[in-house]
């Protein structure tokens, strides 16, 4: 971990109270990137925001957002402030998402209410593991099924054969993060993760931070 990284976090840390640090500290005990959700291409401006909101609530850190055919900005009202806490990454095409996460160590993971490969309970959740959500009315494309290491589907009992892609992504989110939590395998945030997440945050939370970080650099050459 380099010094001057640590150094500059408790110089920052001094321009915010002992609870929003704890705060930080507490959060980010509950982080993990050991999974993660991508959206292909939701047009429904407020699902994509309703699911950054529900990664964020369950302490899924990194959201990626495919934006093939509908580029849109995210919907703040919606999220209510979950774009600060959670790491959004874009992308303009199916492939370059793909590519990204399984060069991350990533297993492609297609939800899908159309295949019984496996229901949510038996879902193995020792592996890295990208779940993907598709779009509202034909959900996931032939790109992502073809590439899928596995398939997802939540278990249902009565007629309607889906569920609204924000609430889908709840239940997953949810269910999954509460299981690896429960687990012994290695979920959490890495040491390096977690002093950039609380950089990250700690800026996010001072008001002119251009100013003060430019002061530090001055004293700190």
């Amino acid at each position: 971990m380099p010094k001057n990284k640590l150094t500059l976090l408790e110089y920052l840390e001094g321009f915010i109270t002992e609870n929003r640090k704890n705060g930080f500290l507490n959060v980010l005990k509950n982080r993990t990137k050991h999974l993660t959700i991508a959206m292909e291409d939701v047009y429904q401006l407020h699902n994509t925001s309703a699911v950054m909101r529900s990664c964020e609530v369950f302490g899924i850190q990194e959201l990626h957002i495919i934006e093939q055919r509908f580029g849109k900005r995210i919907d703040k009202e919606i999220a209510l402030g979950a774009e600060k806490w959670v790491d959004i990454n874009r992308f303009s095409t199916i492939q370059n998402c793909i590519d990204d996460l399984k060069n991350k160590g990533y297993q492609i993971i297609a939800t899908t209410p159309h295949n019984d490969s496996c229901l949510l309970d038996e879902f193995d959740i020792t592996k890295k593991s990208a779940i993907f959500f598709g779009t509202e009315k034909l959900g996931l494309s032939e790109e992502v099924m073809q590439q899928a290491d596995g398939f997802l589907k939540i278990p249902m009992v009565g007629f309607t054969e889906s569920l609204n892609i924000s609430v889908s992504a709840a239940i997953v989110i949810q269910d999954l993060t509460n299981r690896i939590r429960k687990s012994s395998i290695e979920w959490q945030l890495t040491e390096e993760e977690i002093i950039d997440k609380r950089l990250d945050w700690t800026r996010k939370s001072i008001k002119d931070i251009t100013a003060i970080e430019n002061r530090y650099h001055e004293s700190n050459p």
